[in-house]
């Protein structure tokens, strides 16, 4: 992943910065720190179910992360495309979910 992440950040041209050095540092913190908290919240309901409900729960919270800092990182990165890297990334994992059943049964692990 952090060979990846090197390889489109140097095809796109992306200078690596952090959200925690710009004024988001806070909205930052606290918007992680609320997505965290539902979503291990509702942990409980989704454990209980299908495996297919669990693998679309994970997708949900990769997909409202991901985006929640693909925002941040367009609105306080001003003349950064950092913001793209980290999208592709979310479609990436999103895939990989998707696909880890299937994945799984290749390696006849189960």
């Amino acid at each position: 992943m952090l060979l990846l992440e090197k390889i489109l950040n140097r095809l796109l041209g992306v200078e690596k910065k952090k959200i925690s050095e710009t004024p988001g540092k806070n909205v930052d913190r606290w918007g992680r720190g609320i997505i965290l908290v539902l979503f291990l919240c509702t942990l409980p309901f989704f454990i209980m179910g299908d495996t297919s409900f669990i693998k679309w729960y994970w997708i949900l919270y990769v997909i409202i992360l991901l985006d929640f800092q693909s925002v941040l990182e367009w609105k306080s990165l001003k003349n950064s495309k950092q913001y793209i890297t980290t999208l592709i990334f979310l479609i990436l994992t999103i895939i990989f979910i998707y696909n880890i059943e299937y994945s799984i049964s290749l390696l006849d692990w189960s």
